[in-house]
């Protein structure tokens, strides 16, 4: 008897009927968090090509690949951290799951303090700090709870799936400077796959 694996193809099947819904954010984080469980703990759910370092440009070891872009927002991606990997505190503007397939990673969670009144100003508080590992899931929450900072600290790259409800290479978000409190506005660049198909 043969043994059936959740896919990707079966994760963007129940995360499309799930968004077509209508859910509260509770149930879709509930729901969309146990389908991408469920993604995650297939070692086979995508091609060993996106759970690799790119291996060019300015980030040889990291990688970003897009694997399905929805016209109702749906937006997935694996992200490969390489040794060492770090990006300042970044918002999203849109909800995201996040659940790591292959090694770990330190997550660092901080809320606005400041009035957000001044432009380009922002003051940030550390709200916790948490180590991901394989099969855990993390939630950004807009506006509440959706500002992090992440960084691999091991020696090995680190594989995760990236859900939003949103492309955000299409989304004018904000980066954070914990020395300056300086903010300023960036857009993600395009996918690794897409530059490789150029």
């Amino acid at each position: 008897m043969s043994t059936v694996y959740y896919g990707l193809d079966d994760f963007i099947f129940d995360m499309n009927n799930l968004i077509e819904l209508g859910p509260t954010q509770e149930s879709l984080f509930d729901r969309g968090s146990r389908y991408l469980k469920q993604l995650i703990l297939n070692p086979n759910s995508i091609k060993d090509t996106f759970k690799l370092p790119y291996g060019k440009g300015p980030r040889p070891f990291h990688g970003s690949y897009l694997l399905h872009r929805g016209s109702n927002g749906l937006s997935i991606v694996s992200i490969v951290w390489g040794p060492g990997d770090h990006i300042d505190p970044h918002d999203h503007l849109t909800w995201g799951m996040i659940g790591v397939m292959e090694n770990c990673l330190t997550e660092t969670r901080f809320k606005r303090i400041d009035d957000q009144k001044r432009n380009g100003f922002a003051t940030l508080e550390k709200t916790r700090a948490d180590k991901t590992r394989p099969g855990e899931i993390s939630l950004l929450v807009p506006v509440s709870d959706e500002i992090h900072q992440i960084d691999n600290e091991t020696d090995r790259p680190t594989v995760e799936i990236h859900v939003y409800g949103k492309d955000l290479s299409k989304l004018n978000r904000h980066k954070f400077d914990l020395k300056t409190n300086m903010v300023t506005e960036f857009r993600s660049g395009k996918y690794d796959n897409e530059l490789r198909n150029q």
